[in-house]
């Protein structure tokens, strides 16, 4: 169902138009705006899914306020209502400028109401979940459970043996450092995008992108923790589905903080691979995690278990997480915490030395990903090695 508002300086005429709204059965709620209007809503929050704007003789006010509207929104029909011919090249003109998607012709007629209202539900419901098959979110079960690290060198295994074009989102709260682990220096971030969504297209967002040798592209986090408060997380997913046109792969590091206003996102994701390690705090939280996500909606099925920083110690703990849990666990990493550090201290992925079990694993994690096999991993002997062990015998 669909909540509405009526913009208009008739009161009358607005007065009727709310009650064929109401009559289609197809809105939950008709607010009524009087143009001039006093204010303009705070947030897109308080804006409703369409605005109806009863046109008078001078539309001008009306597409001054429905352009306004759409900056706080990018996401709202438009719809004029108008007694003039709707094929006028000048009124069609500024209409489609201040973002007016459709018209209705007045004295509005009850049945083209309702399929007008009819066709936005349709595609409202076939937009919620837009392209499960491109983005992935990640995300701690608690925070400093390595959930940037276990982001960076995934997305670069996509990268490089996945052979994957994919672009890693950094939308991790209160600071995004994906950079950081990068070696980079982005001129642009999060913030650049959400400013100027009306411009937002993939070649706007290329030149928002910082590319990595390995050919992921990152789009930086924010660098200022106050920078959250004004960004509205119900317009990331513009800047999402801008990015799914774009790549064969979306990867969103979302760090550890989440709240109702992600459902969207998340409902939107492939999959989300929850970051955990093999510790009481974290395992609890990871229990609750799951919980939460079924009360925002997403499928359970598409949440995995990700266990970091795992060591054979850990085992006995690892057997339990499925039963307790009612799901196994869908990858762990081993514990190398000596070339972890050094790669986080010199800003590169964890190298790849060909006798790297954590490399050969973050590769498993992207072959599965993408329905590639990867070949089981065999520890390589030095020479050095084998002539120490003869010399022992």
């Amino acid at each position: 169902m669909l909540t509405a508002a009526i913009a208009s300086s008739d009161l009358d005429s607005s007065a009727q138009l709310s009650a064929a709204l109401e009559q289609t059965g197809a809105v939950t709620s008709v607010v009524q705006w009087s143009i001039p209007a006093g204010r303009l809503p705070n947030s897109s929050a308080e804006i409703p899914d369409v605005v109806f704007l009863d046109l008078p003789r001078d539309p001008a006010p009306f597409f001054v306020f429905a352009a306004q509207l759409r900056r706080i929104n990018p996401a709202i029909r438009l719809i004029a209502c108008s007694a003039a011919v709707p094929t006028q090249p000048s009124l069609l003109l500024e209409a489609m400028r201040s973002g007016v998607q459709d018209f209705l012709a007045k004295p509005i007629q009850a049945d083209a109401l309702k399929k007008i209202l009819l066709q936005i539900t349709k595609e409202s419901q076939e937009k919620e979940y837009p392209s499960q098959d491109k983005l992935i979110v990640l995300m701690g079960a608690k925070g400093g459970v390595g959930t940037t690290t276990v982001a960076v060198n995934l997305a670069v295994q996509l990268a490089t043996f996945a052979r994957k074009h994919c672009v890693l989102l950094d939308f991790a709260r209160p600071l995004g450092n994906a950079h950081l682990l990068l070696d980079l220096n982005p001129k642009f971030g999060v913030r650049d995008a959400v400013d100027n969504l009306e411009r937002l297209d993939s070649h706007f967002l290329a030149g928002l992108l910082t590319k990595h040798k390995s050919n992921l592209e990152l789009l930086a986090g924010v660098t200022q923790p106050e920078e959250w408060q004004s960004i509205d997380v119900s317009l990331l997913d513009r800047v999402i589905n801008v990015a799914q046109n774009s790549f064969d792969l979306v990867l969103l590091d979302m760090g550890s903080q989440f709240s109702r206003e992600w459902s969207s996102i998340l409902r939107m994701a492939r999959m989300i691979l929850i970051v955990a390690e093999a510790n009481v705090p974290s395992l609890w939280t990871l229990e609750r995690r799951l919980v939460a996500l079924k009360g925002f909606g997403v499928e359970t099925e598409r949440a995995r278990m990700i266990i970091n920083r795992w060591h054979k110690g850990d085992d006995e703990v690892l057997q339990s997480i499925p039963k307790n849990l009612s799901r196994p666990i869908f990858a762990s990493l081993p514990n190398d915490f000596r070339k972890a550090s050094q790669a986080v201290n010199l800003g590169t992925p964890i190298p790849d030395n060909h006798n790297n079990i954590l490399v050969h694993r973050y590769r498993q994690i992207a072959g599965q990903l993408v329905g590639m096999e990867t070949q089981p991993y065999v520890k390589k002997v030095s020479l050095s090695s084998l002539f120490s062990l003869s010399n022992k015998k």
